[in-house]
């Protein structure tokens, strides 16, 4: 199976720069995984698609203001620091740009010294493990001179950083959204409740590979990126009663597709507990957990068009895309969904 196997040609006019007003008022593709059936609604339509007694799994998981803009303490020059995973008291693996200036031993400043870093080594694929000095609270500093991780497609400025996390965000610790839970309102979740379907988080933290390309050819060489999950025992106990009684577990993104996917040991049982995922779903993929999926429009030959693809069929996501782009869906993270079933 070749990575150009995933290919489709995008018009950049289709790449959505600004979330809209309204979370819910994106349109909404809905694909019949059997047949390739297509049907088109607005996003508040999903309630119709969901049965009392289904499951529907959320990623709680909370961008940090990942992106630093500092200087190398005995130059001056402009850095930039982002962080990528918390590794210990103080500790981060991080990209750094430009890296040639930030060796082992550079020290840079933020916020006019209010925060403070060193470069310890270069690790995988380039990246810098840093230590962070400050005096008070990191998180705070953080929030304060910190900018929001917008994915390397997104030009426009965001205006409102709240608009790049869910309204369930809640465990810090992400660098880019799980941006299928974009979509839901409060409100819309509090009628997906009265339907009588089961609403349950787990978190898996999302990392930089998200953005990253396959670099090879042959997609079975392609090694993931990891990531951090937790399920809880609630979740899991919930997840597991739902299979049992015949009902649909349906993910929001496939950050909760990877996570009760990672966490299943055996077809149609989830295990509570944490660890890191490398799990990497593509075409021939034996589901065990997940039934249906709601999710964005992905980027040509990544490792998310290559997961639904796993779910629906190739032919079936090419021609759903081919679909979206000839009716003007607006793509990636701040476009608009489409629900699997």
């Amino acid at each position: 199976m070749k990575t150009s196997d995933f290919y489709y040609d995008l018009p950049k006019e289709l790449i959505a720069q600004d979330p809209l007003e309204d979370r819910s008022s994106s349109r909404l593709m809905i694909l019949d995984s059997k047949t390739g059936d297509i049907s088109i609604g607005s996003f508040k339509d999903i309630i119709k698609y969901l049965n009392s007694g289904d499951c529907l799994v959320l990623n709680d998981t909370k961008v940090i203001p990942a992106r630093l803009i500092g200087t190398k303490e005995d130059t001056g020059a402009g850095v930039e620091v982002f962080l990528l995973k918390r590794k210990g008291d103080n500790i981060w693996e991080t990209l750094v740009r430009p890296g040639k200036k930030l060796r082992p031993g550079a020290r840079v400043c933020f916020g006019d010294g209010k925060l403070k870093c060193e470069i310890l080594e270069v690790v995988e694929e380039g990246n810098r493990l840093v230590r962070f000095e400050y005096d008070g609270i990191f998180e705070e500093i953080l929030d304060e001179l910190g900018q929001m991780p917008l994915p390397p497609y997104i030009t426009h400025e965001l205006k409102d950083r709240d608009r790049y996390q869910t309204v369930y965000a809640k465990n810090v610790g992400s660098a880019a959204a799980p941006t299928a839970g974009l979509h839901f309102t409060k409100e819309l979740l509090e009628e997906v409740k009265n339907k009588g379907v089961n609403i349950v988080y787990v978190t898996l933290h999302v990392g930089l590979g998200t953005f990253r390309p396959v670099k090879v050819d042959d997609v079975n060489e392609h090694h993931m990126h990891s990531e951090w999950y937790q399920v809880s025992k609630e979740s899991a106990d919930i997840i597991n009663a739902t299979k049992q009684k015949g009902n649909r577990v349906i993910c929001v993104g496939t950050t909760s597709c990877r996570t009760i996917e990672s966490s299943s040991k055996e077809k149609g049982l989830v295990l509570a507990g944490s660890g890191d995922t490398e799990i990497f779903i593509y075409p021939g993929y034996d589901f065990k957990v997940l039934d249906c999926l709601i999710t964005n429009f992905h980027l040509p030959e990544s490792t998310l068009l290559m997961l639904v693809s796993a779910l629906a069929g190739k032919d079936n996501i090419m021609n759903a895309y081919q679909k979206a782009i000839e009716e003007k869906f607006r793509f990636f993270s701040f476009g608009e969904a489409m629900f699997i079933m």
